[in-house]
């Protein structure tokens, strides 16, 4: 990987943010959601299209708390200063990829690069948790070593 340097308070803003659009995003499809279900009439003929609102609206209910859940978590992930070894709020650059131990938001692009925020449950994190620059590790048969931490 490149030998560039990266701010871990900007990143941790740029996923917080990330998130944050996400809560606002699914508020505005399940408002909608709601709205429809609210035009519907109450005639039998409608009961089968009302059901498979009320389920989506189950579904949008699940992927709300999980939003909420990474949301709280994130407060608890600080841009502490670069450290030595692997912990929360670590950056991670191994020779394969860039990972930000803090919540499971997945591959996103910033600065022009792709990372993967992974949380701290997650094997991957598991693998390096603890782990210094120069320790490799192996999962699913990928061998990877630890460059740099931030």
């Amino acid at each position: 990987m490149l030998n560039k340097e990266y701010v871990k308070s900007e990143l941790r803003t740029y996923v917080t943010e990330s998130i944050s659009a996400k809560i606002k995003k699914l508020d505005f499809y399940r408002d909608f959601t709601l709205e429809a279900a609210r035009d519907i009439k109450k005639a039998p003929k409608y009961d089968s299209f009302r059901e498979e609102i009320q389920e989506e609206l189950f579904h949008l209910d699940k992927q709300m708390h999980s939003l909420k859940t990474m949301q709280a978590k994130m407060r608890r992930v600080i841009s502490s200063p670069t450290t030595e070894v692997v912990q929360l709020g670590s950056l991670v650059i191994t020779n394969k990829a860039r990972f930000y131990i803090s919540v499971s938001l997945g591959e996103f692009f910033f600065e022009d690069d792709r990372f993967y925020a992974i949380s701290e449950e997650s094997p991957m994190a598991q693998m390096m948790l603890g782990k210094s620059i120069g320790d490799s590790f192996e999962l699913n048969n990928i061998a990877q070593s630890i460059e740099r931490i931030f």
